[in-house]
């Protein structure tokens, strides 16, 4: 996914990694970063993970909620 493994954590806060918010979009059917917070609970708390407008951490992510949740959409569209 997008370069970073399935246990790469993305919320550090909560632990979630990207391998929980693919099964979130692919499993409980994830529609929307909402969608992915209510399940996951991963951007719940600093959230600084959603996506890169909204990280105001001193250290950046390299990778977002967002990023997976678009790659994943995509990869569902094109089969």
């Amino acid at each position: 996914m997008l370069g970073f493994e399935e246990s790469y954590e993305v919320c550090n806060c909560k632990r979630v990694t990207i391998k929980h918010i693919v099964d979130a979009v692919k499993n409980n059917d994830a529609k929307t970063l909402r969608d992915i917070q209510d399940i996951t609970t991963a951007g719940t708390e600093c959230r600084h993970c959603i996506f890169s407008e909204a990280d105001f951490g001193r250290i950046k992510k390299k990778i977002y909620c967002k990023d997976i949740l678009n790659e994943v959409k995509k990869e569902i569209t094109n089969g």
